[in-house]
């Protein structure tokens, strides 16, 4: 590290006891009119698809991120995911009545631009036009009016007498009295050099890093994102803007409550953008979600859509809901697009979420006010948790499109995994704040799903989600320290568990000469009989004579329980896991499970109680206060 990037660190450390940013804490006078969004042509890194940005149909075209230059006879069209102007929602929910964008043209001879419109079918129809042979500005406006179910607006241009370079494209409308200061959050652990290439991408646009007002930078681990040298230089860029904190590893969950923290403490007018540290940012999805921030009619939680990391053309869900009564979330919204590429279908129907992930989200000010600070549950639910509160309290959540950062493909990381451990308890504490749940469909569920696991000799499963269940049943005291035992316990005793261990799946325990794959069959019609059969073929030793293969996508439970001895494809396809059937083993758990979820049922309705009980000290300031170790007299 050479002497000016170490004292740029040392800085910046210094200012964790300066207080917040002034630019925090000021007012913002607001423009004459405010830009919604801006015309971009070409993405932040080479593996993604100009395609989700512009789509050239004819002729040549030369991309930079900001411009377009077609040559004479080329056609181009911005109906692509980022290129799109989501009607729908800024009709539905902002004041926003007409939109005006305009665009500087350099023309070598006749050019058109043609305003485009959809509706929910996706129907093609222009609303403006514009025909120029001149240099300039081009204007196009119209009434946001008729797509309140759904439809979008883009540009359609025809280099006809000659080449034309496009420039300077922004989507705009009478801005409001006040623009409210905005903070960035993101929180990391151990995910160093993600972290600072996520801060450094903030700070690579000059418009998105003028219209922030601070980045908190929240580090949880101990590979620290101060070392990397692409964060040392980037923060001469951001300045005064940022702030770099150190604390105790309180997940998820801590590292953004933590961000929430600082910047209600410093403007109660200020809102937060809670962003992954280990995202592909889009800059301008910052702008998207800031503007429609400051166009709702009421305060209003904005989500970005996360799009796959390794598949960067697919979405990952267009918006997303909970079912409770089956600790679920995740759960697609009718008509949401899922798993689906945004090269090939657009999203023409509004639809509404019911929360947004914290990939990246947006969180007015009042909203902190009003229902406080996140639960400390570590990791897993708290998003979800957040988002239910708020709209029960009368805040809703729009889940932008052609807003998006891109993410770690999910399917990608197995389910069995210690993160169960969260998620088994978090869904029950989740459930239990915000809907009546009930203790016979729970357990009946929760016992069909542990025998699932132990039928798929996956008994480290078992014992993660049962692990999660007996906490839950220990009450709201679980939480008294953030989730850090939580953590150890859960990753310590999973090595109990022979088959939750990967190996090199040309160096595994099984020779791979006595392996043969095996797929499996179509879904059984009647799987609760299969689930039966299963069981009781585990329990007396009537299966399949081992070892075999089975591949990742057929490993379903209801195939693997033919067999005693498999190895699995891990998720993450670097590793394999060996399953061997264990009667022994397999008996502890169903006892276990019988008695812990035993005990759930009777104690369920008096659990909720307690939980519901302990919501207002959990989200306090002063409980987060003590689990980060502030003094807040001083």
């Amino acid at each position: 590290m050479d002497a000016s990037a170490g004292q740029a660190v040392t800085e910046i450390n210094d200012r964790q006891t300066a207080g917040a940013p002034a630019t925090l804490r000021a007012d913002h006078v607001a423009p004459e009119r405010l830009v919604l969004q801006r015309g971009l042509f070409t993405g932040p890194a080479p593996r993604i698809s100009d395609d989700l940005y512009a789509v050239v149909k004819g002729g040549k075209a030369h991309r930079e991120r900001f411009s377009l230059r077609l040559d004479k006879g080329a056609t181009a069209t911005t109906n692509t995911y980022f290129g799109r102007f989501a009607a729908s929602y800024w009709q539905r929910w902002t004041t926003v009545t007409a939109v005006e964008v305009a665009m500087t043209l350099e023309v070598g001879g006749r050019t058109k631009v043609r305003l485009a419109a959809s509706d929910i079918a996706g129907h093609r129809r222009v609303v403006a036009t514009a025909e120029t042979r001149e240099d300039g500005r081009v204007v196009l406006s119209t009434a946001l009016d008729m797509y309140i179910d759904g439809g979008a607006l883009w540009l359609e241009f025809d280099a006809i007498g000659g080449d034309v370079l496009i420039s300077d494209l922004a989507w705009s409308a009478p801005a409001p009295e006040t623009v409210r200061p905005v903070a960035i959050a993101i929180c990391t652990f151990n995910r160093a050099p993600d972290c600072a290439n996520t801060v450094a991408a903030l700070a690579s646009d000059s418009t998105v890093l003028a219209a922030i007002d601070a980045v908190y930078v929240v580090d949880q681990g101990t590979d620290l994102v101060q070392d990397q040298p692409v964060f040392q230089e980037t923060a001469p860029a951001l300045g005064d803007k940022l702030r770099y904190l150190r604390q105790p590893n309180l997940g998820g969950a801590g590292g953004f409550t933590r961000g929430l923290y600082e910047v209600s403490a410093a403007n109660e007018h200020a809102d937060v953008i809670l962003m992954d540290d280990d995202i592909l940012c889009e800059p301008e999805t910052v702008l998207r979600l800031n503007a429609f921030a400051n166009m709702t009619v009421e305060p209003t939680l904005v989500g970005a859509q996360m799009l796959f990391l390794y598949n960067p053309d697919f979405l990952n869900v267009g918006a997303e809901e909970t079912d409770l009564g089956r600790l679920r979330h995740g759960q697609k919204v009718a008509k949401a697009l899922r798993n689906t590429s945004m090269l090939k279908k657009h999203q023409e129907r509004r639809v509404d979420a019911g929360y947004n992930a914290w990939w990246t989200c947006l969180i007015p000010a009042e909203v902190v006010a009003r229902i406080g600070l996140p639960v400390p549950i570590f990791f897993q639910w708290d998003d979800v948790e957040y988002g239910l509160r708020a709209r029960e309290n009368g805040f809703v959540t729009v889940t932008m499109p052609n807003a998006a950062v891109w993410h770690a493909d999910f399917y990608w990381k197995d389910f069995d995994d210690w993160a169960r451990y969260f998620s088994s308890r978090n869904s029950l504490i989740v459930s239990s704040l915000h809907t009546d749940l009930d203790p016979k469909a729970v357990t009946r569920q929760l016992f069909r799903e542990i025998g699932e696991y132990l039928v798929g000799m996956q008994y480290g499963l078992a014992h993660t989600t049962l692990q999660g269940i007996e906490d839950y049943l220990k009450g709201p005291e679980i939480l008294r320290d953030g989730g850090i035992a939580a953590l150890a316990a859960a990753r310590g005793s999973r090595n109990e568990y022979a088959e939750t261990i990967k190996h090199p799946a040309a160096t595994s325990p099984i020779p791979n000469a006595h392996l043969h794959v095996r797929r499996a069959g179509g879904e059984p019609s009647r799987p609760l009989l299969i689930l039966f059969k299963r069981a009781l073929n585990q329990w007396t030793g009537r299966v399949i004579p081992g070892p075999v293969a089975v591949t990742r996508e057929d490993a379903h439970w209801w195939h693997v329980g033919l067999f005693g001895d498999v190895v699995v494809t891990d998720a993450s396809q670097s590793g394999v896991r060996v399953r061997h059937r264990d009667k022994e083993t397999a008996r502890k758990l169903l006892i276990r499970a019988y008695r812990v979820l035993k005990k759930l049922r009777k104690e369920l309705p008096e659990l909720q109680r307690r939980w519901r009980g302990a919501m207002p000290e959990l989200t306090s300031r002063a409980n987060w206060e003590r689990l980060y170790g502030i003094d807040s007299e001083k």
